[in-house]
């Protein structure tokens, strides 16, 4: 159904590059998550210049530089951190790996934008918000269902604009697709490093429940995890949610799991629906079941009808240049820094405070 001629659902203008070539210069290391290339080409896109890649495993590195010819592969990690032209580091490592990354890069006097979730524990945050205030750099983190989503990016611009007033609930699915387990890293099966799956991929949902919302800081009423389908990993959860109550008053669900199925044509029906007190959106990210529309789709019932929007090719990613002007400038426009860390923080809690629902039997 086509937009109403009198609403204002256009999306805002689609974001151009912040910077000149060479005026912003970042590298990427530990490359144990294929988020990096999502975070890399956003960099890019927004201006940015690519200098530097690094991993322990040379051939991963070599794959890197494949899809970015104009990097430089790096002989260790400290050749980046000396290097004074480089303002950045993205890195995607094991996820118990980031915080440890992440002071050392500070520590150089680089900021830091890392793959979600951004740490694993309590005393991982603590000793990175040390670092924050010690160092004065930044600990960007990649929370890429939102800020690298169109979807997601116009219902944060209708939200706005109070095109569904005030906001009272937002709901997350985070379906994944495990595939052939074999195929997975050790890591991926050992919570110590992987973190659970609310601290892991739930993180998504909490920054979307903080962000959608206005909150600053939010209770867990209740969390649970569950293995109920991969006998073989026992330290796998293939199942978790959570219910929070957020300060500005609104309530939040997550659910994530690894079950879609095969028959599905993408990893994850990754949903997201935001009540407000006059209208209410659903995002569609990745697919639109049973259609050829594609993802992207935003669903928006208002006062004056049912609309559906297309958000692909049209809203771009402003987190990317917004965070190259911090860097820069030493501002907080794409994500504040205690935005990043509450969200982290709520989904270590959630998995701390997880009822177990269900541990599959031995193989």
């Amino acid at each position: 159904m086509a937009v109403s001629e009198g609403a204002d659902y256009a999306p805002a203008p689609m974001p151009q590059p912040v910077v000149e070539p060479g005026e912003f210069v970042f590298a990427a290391m530990h490359l144990d998550h294929g988020h990096i290339g999502g975070m890399t080409q956003g960099l890019l896109g927004a201006g940015g210049t690519l200098k530097w890649v690094y991993d322990p495993q040379p051939e991963r590195a070599a794959a890197f530089a494949e899809k970015f010819p104009q990097v430089k592969v790096a002989a260790s990690e400290e050749e980046v951190l000396a290097d004074p032209a480089v303002h950045l580091v993205a890195a995607a490592a094991v996820p118990a790996d980031r915080a440890a990354l992440g002071i050392r890069v500070m520590e150089a006097g680089k900021d830091y934008f890392t793959d979600k979730t951004p740490l694993t524990t309590l005393d991982q945050l603590a000793a990175a918000k040390d670092a924050v205030e010690r160092t004065g750099k930044k600990y960007a983190v990649y929370y890429s269902e939102r800020i690298h989503v169109e979807a997601a990016v116009l219902a944060g611009q209708f939200i706005d604009r109070g095109a569904i007033g005030e906001v009272i609930q937002v709901m997350g699915m985070g379906p994944h697709r495990i595939g052939d387990p074999t195929t997975r890293p050790d890591w991926f099966y050992e919570r110590s490093r992987y973190g659970g799956i609310l601290t892991d991929i739930g993180s998504h949902n909490f920054e979307q429940m903080l962000a959608f919302t206005g909150s600053t800081d939010a209770e867990i009423l209740s969390s649970a995890i569950g293995n109920f389908g991969h006998p073989a990993y026992p330290e796998l959860d293939d199942f978790g949610d959570a219910h929070i109550a957020l300060s500005s008053g609104a309530s939040g669900y997550v659910r994530v799991d690894w079950f879609t199925p095969p028959g599905l044509r993408t990893w994850g029906d990754g949903r997201t629906f935001i009540l407000g007190t006059e209208g209410y959106i659903e995002l569609r990210k990745y697919i639109d079941v049973t259609t050829d529309n594609g993802g992207g789709q935003v669903l928006l019932v208002d006062g004056e009808g049912e609309h559906r929007i297309n958000a692909s090719g049209q809203v771009g990613y402003p987190f990317f240049g917004d965070l190259i002007l911090d860097v820069l400038h030493r501002t907080e426009n794409a994500m504040t820094q205690a935005h990043a860390f509450k969200a982290a923080e709520l989904a270590v809690r959630a998995q701390e405070q997880a009822r177990v629902l269900a541990a599959a039997p031995p193989a």
